[in-house]
């Protein structure tokens, strides 16, 4: 077998993940990376700033479900630029790997250039980071980080390679890529849980359901508009959950949200965390029932008890709601309160109609949405892009995400 060095290790488990394009900024730290894309076919996108590297690692994550947004990063300044990017992916839940330079691992502590702990800084940021000290066990290092960052709740994971561990040649039948997986097996929520939501929906009588980033994660759309239109249960989005229930669905909710949770009696939340978009669960009323559905157990209860959780995979979660209902022989009609919603809706859309259609200078801002509304109605169905903070808030309202996945969102701060 003939010798290989490290960057077409690293290239061949790439590929072996599915990996069609790296994005970076060349460096030195992280040249051998390059000739393994070469050769093996990924493209490599140069930009011009390592945060924009990381964004765009993430976006690709975001807008390709089941494939993995790669970032290559040279050393010191190349990663700390990259942290801004690490962090928003993080709370994003966007599956990605960052690979880093680092200075030679044979002058570690010497003071190389621009060597720096770089897993130190980047640790409280990624479901896994690591360095890797020996070149034949860089495919290995790179299942294993990826393995993390789809797995459960995905997030990004970091990989320091230092130069001489990339740069060096080993026989390459020392280095076997191992199967890599960027669609992890689809967990399901115990039964017993299953049936203990069913008989909270059974007793309610105003429920609601909040759909939130893990339903994207999950790709649970299908199953989910299966689920809320078999019952009629009123809906509403936020985060990434936006575009997972069509605008034109009878059970799709956009401006009554405050009056729903002031009156429920048991909320659904999936993929929704009681987070600072939900005052940290303070909006729920003290005697509504709470059933939460979530992609990792961590998450069930934080803030605020919940009355039933069911951990996995959403699709499969909504999938099993559907199976017990049959099961059981049960049939629920929320429509009635789904009505009643729908008229306060229509209500409060009227009462924005003078805002919507204002003239005034500056502009005001949910004139500007409602301009942006008709100006994509002709596009089909793009993606969408919110900044965060107020403006989001707005744009909620009045713009609609036709599908799945045509939302995004700057979600260190987003507030939708």
């Amino acid at each position: 077998m003939s010798d290989v060095h490290g960057g077409i290790l690293a290239a061949r488990a790439l590929k072996q993940a599915g990996v069609e394009c790296i994005f970076t900024l060349s460096g030195g730290h992280i040249m051998p990376l390059y000739d393994g894309c070469v050769e093996q076919g990924i493209k490599i996108v140069d930009v011009r700033h390592e945060q924009a590297a990381v964004h765009a690692a993430d976006s690709w994550a975001r807008c390709n479900p089941g494939k993995i947004g790669v970032a290559a990063i040279t050393a010191g300044p190349g990663v700390t630029d990259g942290v801004t990017g690490i962090a928003n992916a993080w709370r994003a839940n966007s599956p990605i790997l960052v690979i880093g330079g680092q200075g030679p691992f044979d002058n570690l502590r010497r003071g190389s250039l621009q060597e720096m702990d770089h897993v130190g800084v980047v640790r409280p940021i990624t479901k896994f980071a690591d360095t890797i000290y020996q070149t034949h066990r860089i495919p290995e290092y790179i299942e294993l980080a990826i393995r993390h960052a789809v797995s459960g709740i995905p997030g990004p994971a970091f990989l320091e390679i230092p130069m001489d561990i990339f740069m060096a040649a080993v026989d390459e039948s020392l280095a076997p890529v191992p199967r890599i997986r960027t669609d992890p097996p689809r967990l399901s929520p115990d039964r017993a849980d299953v049936r203990e939501a069913i008989e909270l929906l059974k007793a309610a009588e105003r429920p609601m359901l909040m759909a939130g980033t893990s339903v994207k994660w999950s790709r649970a759309s299908a199953n989910l508009n299966r689920f809320i239109s078999e019952i009629h249960m009123p809906t509403f989005t936020n985060g990434m959950g936006r575009g997972s229930v069509p605008p034109a669905s009878p059970e799709f909710l956009v401006r009554s949200r405050r009056n729903a949770l002031e009156q429920t009696d048991c909320i659904v939340l999936a993929g929704t965390l009681l987070d600072f978009r939900m005052r940290f669960g303070q909006t729920i009323p003290q005697d509504a029932k709470i059933i939460q559905l979530e992609m990792d157990a961590t998450l069930i209860g934080q803030n605020r008890q919940t009355d039933v959780g069911l951990v996995g995979n959403l699709a499969n979660s909504f999938e099993m709601l559907l199976d017990e209902f049959k099961h059981q022989g049960t049939t629920l009609d929320f429509s009635s309160w789904r009505d009643e919603l729908r008229a306060i809706e229509e209500k409060a859309e009227a009462k924005v109609q003078a805002a919507l259609d204002s003239d005034e200078t500056p502009i005001d801002p949910q004139r500007m949405c409602r301009e942006v509304r008709d100006w994509i109605d002709a596009l089909g169905d793009p993606v969408i892009i919110g900044d965060g903070g107020d403006i989001v808030a707005t744009a909620a309202k009045i713009i609609p995400v036709k599908s799945e996945g045509s939302w995004m969102e700057r979600t260190l701060n987003a507030a939708s």
